[in-house]
């Protein structure tokens, strides 16, 4: 990439986010220095549109975001979806039977009405927001599948998410996308062919922008289909081994504002 990218796109938690989930007032301070010299910022994440509120606050403006890893895409000024991807609900239904038939006990929740809400089994485990009034737990299995979902999520108790996402994707190869973000266990499926590349595309070609234009940075086993698209791959240093061995480029950690001192590099 011999030239400034015309497209900045970056994972969050991991990697433009603190461990605290904060954004540095640096790493703020060098997104907007990068769009006001013509950068475009797009913020590509497993997380759904509801958990993005407090990541804006914290910037310098609001952005795109590709959601759900790439089955929504955003436009936070007119708060409109673009674009959605979901999985079907007989196809939530078949991929749970096969879940179930693969994995026992496992446990299932899914994103709907665009990522907006989030629907679970009674002994989903819950964590981040738990005490929000869109999260509730449902009361039939069926109520699970009856309207489409951006994405479907499955825990099994305590697992190797590396082994464990392998299980998955064996259960559901043909229909359904596996993939993880974290290291509690949680896998993450979406639709066939939909992945953080995928949405990203989708948006780049909306703005006439090529990949070989696009930096893009990321940490976890869900940004490898974006990072093998952009023009120039970036792992934070804290980044999954797989992360590192296909990025072009390995920056500083998330605590240590990797992201941004790349960009100030490019942009100052």
């Amino acid at each position: 990439m011999d030239q400034p990218p015309r497209l900045i796109a970056t994972d969050l938690d991991g990697t433009l986010l603190r461990g605290d989930r904060t954004v540095s007032v640096r790493t703020a301070d060098s997104l907007a220095r990068s769009t006001a010299a013509g950068a475009r910022v797009v913020l590509v994440t497993g997380r759904p549109i509801r958990w993005l509120n407090g990541v804006y606050e914290q910037l310098r403006g609001t952005v795109p975001a590709v959601c759900a890893n790439g089955a929504v895409v955003y436009d936070p000024v007119e708060d409109v979806v673009l674009r959605a991807d979901p999985l079907a609900p007989d196809l939530l239904a078949e991929v749970a039977r096969r879940l179930r038939a693969e994995v026992p006990g496992v446990r299932l929740a899914v994103e709907v009405t665009d990522g907006r809400q989030m629907r679970h089994e009674v002994d989903w485990p819950l964590r981040w927001d738990g005490d929000m009034k869109d999260i509730r737990s449902i009361e039939s299995p069926e109520e699970l599948f009856s309207v489409p979902a951006v994405k479907l999520l499955a825990r099994a108790g305590t697992q190797d998410p590396d082994v464990f996402v392998k299980v998955v994707a064996g259960a559901v190869a043909g229909l359904a996308e596996a993939t993880h973000s974290s290291n509690s266990g949680l896998v993450e499926i979406s639709a066939a062919g939909v992945t953080k590349a995928a949405g990203l595309a989708w948006l780049c070609a909306r703005y006439g922008v090529s990949a070989d234009q696009v930096v893009a940075f990321g940490d976890m086993p869900n940004d490898l289909p974006m990072l093998a698209w952009a023009g120039r791959a970036v792992a934070v240093a804290n980044a999954h081994p797989s992360v590192l061995s296909v990025a072009d480029v390995v920056v500083g950690s998330n605590e240590e504002d990797g992201v941004a001192s790349y960009l100030d590099r490019l942009f100052l």
